[in-house]
Formats: C-alpha cells, sequence, structure tokens
C-alpha cells in the first residue's frame, strides 16, 4: 500500500488542483511531481514566474503556496506497481470535500490528467458545487507537446 502527501495549503487557496497519486519518483524523494520529466513545475514556473525550474523543492512549493494554488491528490492511498495510473488498486480517496468545506475561498477544481478526475467522480458525484476542469496531464507518459500542455494550463489563470 502506497499514501499520498498531504495537502499543500496556501491561505485563502483560490484553486485546487488534484492528481491521482505521486508516482514512484515522488514517493521516494517525498516531493510532488518530482519525475524529471514530468512537465508540471515546467509549466508552473512557466506560467508565474518566467524563471527556470530550480532543483530545490522548497522554493517549488513556495511559488505554489504564493500563488493560492492548493496542490493534492484525489487519493490518500493504494496499491500499485510501478507510476500508472492505470495498475491503481485498491484505492481510497481523500477527504477532497473536507477540504473545499474548511477553505471556502477556493474557486474551482483542476484535475491533472483524466483519471484523477474519474476517480473523483465516481466518489463525489456532484457533491461539490465548484467549476471542473480536466487538463492534460503532467506525466511524461501523456505525450503531447509542451506548448500543448502549457496553453490547456493556463486555464488556471482565470481563476487566480
Amino acid at each position: 500500500m502506497i499514501s499520498s502527501f498531504p495537502p499543500f495549503l496556501p491561505d485563502s487557496p483560490k484553486i485546487l488542483i488534484l492528481g491521482t497519486m505521486p508516482g514512484a519518483m515522488s514517493l521516494l524523494k517525498q516531493e510532488y511531481y518530482a519525475h524529471p520529466q514530468n512537465s508540471f513545475w515546467k509549466i508552473m514556473f512557466t506560467l508565474f514566474s518566467g524563471l527556470p525550474v530550480p532543483s530545490d523543492f522548497e522554493t517549488k512549493k513556495k511559488l505554489i503556496l504564493d500563488n493560492h494554488i492548493a496542490l493534492w491528490d484525489v487519493l490518500e492511498s493504494c496499491e500499485r506497481k510501478g507510476s500508472l495510473d492505470s495498475q491503481i488498486r485498491n484505492a481510497v480517496e481523500n477527504k477532497i470535500p473536507d477540504l473545499i468545506k474548511h477553505n471556502p475561498s477556493i474557486r474551482a477544481i483542476f484535475f491533472n490528467g483524466q483519471e484523477s478526475h474519474k476517480i473523483f467522480v465516481r466518489k463525489f458525484g456532484n457533491e461539490i458545487d465548484l467549476p471542473r476542469i480536466v487538463l492534460p496531464s503532467t506525466s511524461p507518459a501523456h505525450t503531447m507537446k509542451f506548448d500543448k500542455k502549457l496553453e490547456a494550463w493556463s486555464q488556471i489563470e482565470e481563476f487566480l
């Protein structure tokens, strides 16, 4: 059984980005989106600072928190071989409705890929009345040119 990380939760978060479950490299390093070919941090730094992605995880985390972005995963725990969402078994969801309830400043939920959205809908249905936007996965397994991913992910700026 593997477990996700606690949420990154700034004061007065405006958006919530939900992944599915940290990948093997992220779990090993205990850092969100730690795989060097995952485009999450490159997208965030391109959108919010224009600077190259630093190697220091605390600087990455600060960028997210300074921009009022909450970051978490749909799953609290599961069994999975490797990093692919398709290998997830015996999943237990995080208490996302509680997080939303305690953070009424959240205006929208963004999903890092289709699978996190599918799990969310299956578990919570229409329990949470916020805009939901499914974005292309930042995983290196999701082959899409960076510029296309960046264009799609730029939608988050509308809610900040």
